[in-house]
């Protein structure tokens, strides 16, 4: 009866005295970067802003872990930002700067750690090693909080360039590829703490250190990690929510195929007392795309509506948006059959990693091979 009465209480009434100092936090930091950076913001900036803390609020009620990693973050970015003292020359002359906490340095380390991480999971899984999958997921914890910290001090250093180059770091393939890095890993530790497992780590992390290799070799190679200014299609305040929809739906439809190979695994006796039971895998699977095409279908809506005021067109089968189209309907179609039709198992599992295929062509490929109106991310 006494769970019964606390479960039917209202939200506000569960929350405890550190869930309270979280939000008011969170509203402090708010406060802040109005007041500190509000200049630089137009009314659409301060909007997303505001409304950024409930939904953020609601994320740390729900998921406790994540607190410690938005302060840890954001406080390293503090620093950085205060270590640069408005001269960007600083990033060569600080050792913190140089060796840590730039954004440059922060997202090799990100890089790095993803790569440990990608071995530590490996090692705890051949070895059934509860040592080496809690390093695993302490140094994932670690790479995405160097990331995050990399983006946002990536953002304060295209101001320092000058106030017209200034814009949020999701602009070419070298951002993206760290904002995918940073949403599947974030992805991953949520599902590791909601099943109690950490044994999906060796094979999640497999695909964020491919997309890492691929980041680095672009970082060497093309010197993709220059701050560039922003092309005339992309200065929209559409940009700064379409995008990160975009990719919180990459993320969890990657994390889904790679659950689906361990799920096909265990399916066929491999590595099954090693690995969570497939029914655990399925519902990791069915979660993450159903989590990944909400996401999408929003980006893809948003992703309209800046066309629409870019171009005059909601919609004009530009070869991004078809492949778009393609994802969205593939991911449609799985859904569609597993809830009508009750359906479970390998077919899906094949179906999600197939689906990893269609999507990383029209993240990737589309740029590679085809050219159009959303040109911008080319290789």
């Amino acid at each position: 009866m006494e769970i019964a009465q606390k479960e039917s209480c209202p939200l506000l009434r569960r929350l405890s005295p550190g869930d309270w100092l979280y939000a008011l936090a969170l509203a402090g930091g708010a406060l802040f970067a109005l007041r500190q950076y509000g200049g630089f913001m137009d009314v659409y900036d301060k909007a997303i802003l505001l409304l950024t803390v409930p939904g953020l609020a609601a994320m740390g009620f729900a998921w406790k872990p994540v607190r410690a990693f938005l302060a840890a973050s954001t406080a390293l970015a503090l620093v950085s930002i205060a270590l640069y003292q408005g001269d960007l020359a600083r990033a060569e002359q600080v050792f913190f700067l140089k060796y840590l906490i730039s954004s440059q340095t922060a997202i090799m380390w990100m890089s790095a750690l993803f790569f440990i991480a990608t071995g530590a999971f490996c090692l705890g899984l051949a070895a059934r090693s509860d040592f080496a999958d809690a390093t695993g997921s302490a140094l994932t914890w670690c790479a995405v909080t160097m990331g995050t910290t990399g983006l946002m001090v990536r953002w304060y250093e295209s101001y320092l360039i000058g106030a017209d180059v200034g814009h949020i770091p999701l602009s070419n393939l070298y951002e993206v590829f760290v904002l995918f890095a940073l949403m599947t890993g974030l992805l991953y530790l949520y599902y590791e703490g909601r099943y109690a497992t950490r044994r999906m780590g060796a094979f999640v992390l497999l695909v964020i250190s491919a997309a890492v290799a691929f980041l680095l070799w672009y970082t060497f190679s093309r010197e993709a990690q220059e701050i560039q200014p922003l092309i005339p299609a992309l200065q929209s305040y559409w940009m700064k929510v379409h995008v990160p929809a975009n990719f919180i739906g990459y993320g969890a439809f990657a994390l889904a195929a790679m659950v689906g190979v361990a799920d096909l695994l265990v399916r066929k006796g491999i590595l099954a007392n090693r690995l969570p039971p497939a029914e655990v895998l399925d519902d990791v699977m069915y979660k993450a795309i159903a989590i990944g095409f909400a996401f999408f279908t929003i980006a893809t809506i948003l992703g309209a509506l800046w066309a629409a005021e870019a171009w005059g067109t909601y919609w004009q089968w530009d070869p991004k948006e078809t492949w778009a189209f393609i994802v969205w309907l593939n991911y449609a179609t799985w859904l569609h059959i597993r809830l009508t039709k009750g359906l479970r198992g390998p077919m899906l599992a094949w179906w999600a990693i197939a689906g990893l295929v269609v999507t990383a062509f029209a993240f990737v490929g589309v740029n590679m091979f085809l050219s159009g109106l959303h040109s911008y991310g080319s290789l």
